[in-house]
Parts: C-alpha cells; structure tokens; sequence
C-alpha cells in the first residue's frame, strides 16, 4: 500500500469517527431534551392534580350548596321567612305545641311510637296546633346525611299534604323503619320512598318521589335546620308551648307516655 493510500485511509477513518461522535452527542441532546420535557409534563400534571385536588377538597358539598341557597323551593302548607314554619292544626285552636326533633335522634322515634297517635288526635281534635322544627345535627354527631334528606322528604311531603307530612314523620320514626343511630339508611332516596309507599297519601305518588329524588327541597331542609340551631334548643325531643318547656312532672326530659304528655300538655294549655 502506498504512502499516500494510507493516509488517505486514516482521514477517512477519522472523518468516520468524528461523524460517529456527531451523532452520537446529537442523540444524546435528542435524548436529554425528552427527559427533560417529560419531567417537566409530569411535573405539570403532579401540580395539576394537587390543585384539582385542593379545589374539590375546598369545593362545598350539595348540602352546604343547598344551604347557601338563594332560591328555596318552599312546600306548600309552609309559611314564613324560607317557609321555615310549619303549623299544622285547625285555625281556631289557641295554643301552639312546639315540637322539636331530628329525623335519625332514637329517642324521638321512642317518643313518638309512644306520644305520636295521642299527639295527632289532640290536633284533629283541635286541643292546640302543632309547630315543627326539624334539626339535622345527628349527620354531624354521627356523620353521613341521613337527617337532612329526611327533612328534604319531610317537606317533599308537606307540599302533598299536612296530614302526609304528619303520617310520614310517624311512618319514618316507627319500630319498623327507624334505623339505628349510626345506620344512615335516610341518605338513601330508595329507602325513603320506600318508608312513604307505606303512606296512604304519599304510597305511589310520583311527583312526591321526583321531588325526593330531586332533592327538590334540600335547600328549604337546610333553613330548617339554621332555624333549629336559632332557636337555642339543645337536645330532641323538646316540647315547648308559650316559650316555656312542656316536660314530664319532676323532670327536665319530654313525656315519654301518653299519660305523661297528656298530663303534661293540659298544665301548659292551662298557665
């Protein structure tokens, strides 16, 4: 081989081997560049789903929605600010029994397995009138939202009738379907409408289910309920007639029987 073949030969072994490197460094550029631009899209998508995340922590649920209503849907046989009085019993009757009680309280549903017929026949017979007020703290005690989507039914049937509304409360207080404290089965639209098919007045009524399962009157449950937590009452049940606590003789506690209610009820009608 020549002198100069050989030469020639090592330039283009060398030319080869610069272009090689060439390459090689662009490719890894290439590369670094894709590392580079997936970290910072992951990067992105890390930040993205913290901030979605913080926002639908921050997000207010449908009931604190419902409670910042503007618009409230009232029930019929409802009247004052947000419809939030519910008086059910003949005109004339002088005197208004209050009664305050929460949908998922155990000792309401004892109170008016026991109470609940003397109580509804004094206000067909027109012996008083009876206000409602319907709290929802057992949710927050409990947790879930069984008492306000009872409340939401509770007004459902209201709008129906206010012997519905009377016949429901009974119905969903009742040994056969008041659940356990801690058992939030009122959260479930089905098993309230499966408590009113138990209803005359509400049994296959499909505007009454529609507005059930709407959630027609959440947001009125919800004014119900800041009108309970107003009102400085404690516990459920409470009585109260003239402002003053109807309680049984020597106790600090509602009737229990419907002896002592009735002996309690006729010493208020009587101050």
């Amino acid at each position: 081989m020549s002198k100069r073949n050989n030469q020639a030969n090592k330039a283009a072994a060398r030319e080869r081997l610069r272009a090689e490197r060439e390459a090689q460094a662009k490719r890894d550029r290439t590369r670094k560049q894709v590392v580079v631009a997936v970290s910072v899209v992951a990067a992105l998508a890390v930040v993205g789903g913290i901030s979605y995340g913080v926002m639908q922590l921050n997000k207010p649920d449908a009931w604190e929605a419902a409670a910042d209503a503007k618009n409230v849907s009232v029930p019929k046989n409802a009247s004052g600010e947000n419809g939030t009085t519910v008086v059910i019993g003949k005109s004339d009757a002088k005197k208004t029994l209050e009664l305050y009680e929460d949908s998922r309280c155990p000792v309401c549903a004892t109170f008016e397995q026991a109470v609940g017929e003397t109580l509804a026949k004094d206000v067909e017979d027109g012996k008083y009138k009876v206000k409602y007020v319907g709290a929802t703290f057992i949710d927050n005690m409990a947790s879930g939202e069984g008492s306000k989507n009872a409340l939401s039914a509770l007004g459902a049937a209201l709008n129906v009738s206010p012997e519905a509304f009377l016949d429901y409360k009974a119905a969903l207080y009742s040994a056969k379907f008041h659940p356990e404290e801690r058992d939030d089965k009122f959260a479930k639209d089905s098993y309230l409408i499966e408590v009113a098919d138990s209803v005359d007045a509400l049994k296959g009524d499909k505007a009454f289910q529609k507005d059930v399962e709407d959630g027609t009157y959440d947001a009125w449950a919800m004014k119900m309920s800041a009108a309970f937590s107003k009102s400085g009452v404690e516990g459920t049940p409470t009585l109260k007639m003239d402002g003053k606590p109807v309680t049984s003789e020597g106790s600090d506690a509602a009737p229990m029987t419907a002896a002592a209610f009735t002996a309690a009820v006729d010493k208020a009608l009587k101050a």
